[in-house]
């Protein structure tokens, strides 16, 4: 294991490993491949939302399942969560992976086909609505510019939480339960930072839908959220690198230690401090750091 004598040879050390590991030819072991099947913004938004959703545990078995499930949708999601009949569910009946079961998937079909219907991208979901209380209305969603927004400054001296992120994550999961009938075990698949969790999925959701760079892994077709305020995904193997590097020092791995990372990781970059997860997943999945 490299030790650093200072930040400086840290920030070199992790951008090396950024421009390694944020390459192209990494995709295909991914879950971001499913996503990567897909042109059109909505389907890419649906694929990219069930294969970060199904993202824990073998990452074989992750991408198998997910593109199981994107042919179940006739590899057209979008087009099937629109327009699909009460007959074309019945295919999902046996669907499973892990702990996610038919009665989690056709409230997510169910949510994506009420939210489509209001909006054109799923980036509203996570958005909130205009300061003067206007409703979301069919087709046009209200929402704030990135540049009037009004942003807490990271504290320090606690873990430097970013509010929008945050708020965003906490309006998803508000507005994905809010359908009648929301199944109450399906709520353990969507993760929120009220509850202190790390929100890694969902994070990692996000990483792919805002960040762009000329690299071509990450899609960057959400405009109105900004990579500086991206969150940096945390699992086991991302904080196990982490802490070796200084960069956390909390034992939990919870949503105060995934701004605690990313606060560190503002430190070397504050425009885009989630490219880092690129270097410390590499480091603690591939290279076993």
């Amino acid at each position: 294991m490299a030790a650093f004598l200072n930040k400086k040879e840290l920030w070199d050390f992790l951008e090396k490993k950024v421009l390694e590991y944020n390459d192209p030819s990494f995709i295909a072991t991914d879950p971001i491949s499913v996503p990567h099947r897909f042109s059109k913004k909505q389907d890419i938004e649906i694929a990219g939302l069930f294969s970060s959703i199904f993202a824990w545990g073998n990452r074989t078995t992750i991408i198998y399942k997910s593109n199981e499930l994107m042919r179940a949708m006739d590899d057209d999601p979008y087009n099937f969560i629109r327009n699909h009949q009460a007959s074309d569910l019945k295919r999902f009946l046996k669907f499973k992976h892990r702990t996610f079961n038919a009665t989690d998937l056709l409230y997510f079909i169910h949510f994506l086909q009420f939210h489509y219907r209001l909006s054109d991208t799923l980036e509203t979901a996570f958005l909130p609505e205009s300061s003067d209380g206007k409703k979301r209305k069919k087709q046009s969603v209200i929402i704030l510019p990135v540049e009037k927004r009004k942003k807490k400054q990271p504290d320090k001296n606690i873990s430097g939480e970013n509010e929008f992120v945050k708020n965003a994550l906490s309006i998803f999961y508000t507005r994905f339960f809010s359908l009648e009938n929301a199944p109450f075990r399906t709520q353990k698949h969507i993760a929120t930072p009220e509850k202190n969790s790390a929100c890694k999925r969902l994070n990692m959701y996000l990483r792919w839908m805002v960040r762009k760079d000329n690299r071509g892994v990450d899609f960057g077709i959400w405009k109105e959220i900004s990579a500086a305020d991206l969150i940096c995904p945390v699992d086991l193997h991302v904080a196990r690198v982490a802490r070796s590097f200084g960069l956390i020092s909390r034992k939990q791995t919870d949503w105060e230690t995934a701004m605690e990372l990313t606060s560190a990781l503002r430190d070397m970059d504050n425009k885009d401090p989630v490219k880092y997860d690129f270097a410390l997943f590499g480091l603690g999945v591939m290279e076993k750091y």
